[in-house]
């Protein structure tokens, strides 16, 4: 599991002889526990704190208090030194972590970091990339595929580091409908068929739906959390915390008709009315 016990963030700024001018409290004494398998959704609008707590459960940050635990034993040690290659990280941008010219050198970059046999990095990006569909363009450069594309090319590179969670981080902010599509397909294929955990942080909606669990961020700390129908079903709350609802929701609020979060429950419910009328 990854567990955080009441953790915190604080980015602090300093002068040029190094010593602290500020700081600011990005992430303020969550508590929060992600169980293996799990598809969880982190919701918020700019600033709530949801990429430097992403980055934490990476271990690319420590906490300035707390704990984040990560892997077996999680309730008994607070060791981020395994947490990068257990805790896979997808970011915003794909071009931002591409590292090579060609597709499966750069599936193959953090195997070869990690000291894996060759012949044992040549096994792990096949099967890597056959499982998010892109084995086809194993020998093409990057600079060739589509922006949904290279985040699933990023996606191959954090399942050939064998890692057991991925986070990502926005991994759809910057594709187009049809990359978006593909990128959500692939995470959601990954945590059902194949059971790797999932943490999705996104500001679109409809990418929640299908969640384990959601958590909405504000001001750094945990402001609600439940089940997508618990969550969407208090729209006037969300909209409290600057975010929106998925427009079916939205509609189905309108019509009077709560606890909808589908457009198949939003049918079902209006042929349910008419059947009774």
């Amino acid at each position: 599991m990854i567990k955080i016990d009441k953790a915190s963030y604080d980015y602090v700024i300093r002068d040029e002889n190094d010593n602290v001018e500020s700081s600011v409290r990005a992430v303020d004494g969550v508590s929060l526990t992600i169980e293996d398998g799990e598809f969880v959704v982190i919701l918020g609008r700019n600033g709530s704190g949801k990429s430097t707590l992403a980055r934490m459960m990476n271990g690319l940050l420590k906490p300035s208090e707390g704990s984040v635990y990560v892997g077996e034993g999680a309730t008994q040690r607070n060791d981020l030194a395994v947490a990068p290659c257990t805790v896979g990280m997808v970011f915003q941008n794909p071009d931002n972590q591409i590292v090579s010219n060609v597709v499966e050198e750069d599936v193959a970059f953090g195997p070869e970091n990690m000291g894996i046999p060759t012949e044992e990095i040549q096994k792990r990006v096949d099967e890597a990339l056959a499982r998010v569909g892109m084995m086809d363009h194993k020998n093409k450069s990057p600079n060739a595929l589509s922006g949904g594309q290279k985040q699933r090319v990023a996606i191959a590179g954090v399942l050939a580091m064998k890692s057991k969670y991925i986070v990502l981080d926005e991994p759809t902010a910057m594709l187009d409908p049809i990359g978006r599509k593909d990128v959500i397909n692939t995470i959601k294929d990954l945590n059902k068929n194949e059971g790797i955990t999932i943490v999705l942080i996104t500001h679109y909606m409809e990418e929640a739906v299908d969640a384990d669990r959601i958590y909405v961020m504000d001001g750094g700390r945990i402001t609600m959390q439940g089940t997508p129908h618990e969550v969407f079903g208090k729209p006037a709350q969300l909209k409290a915390f600057g975010l929106d609802v998925p427009q079916v929701t939205e509609l189905a609020d309108r019509l009077g008709i709560k606890g909808v979060i589908t457009t198949g429950e939003l049918i079902s419910e209006l042929k349910s009315r008419k059947s009774g009328i």
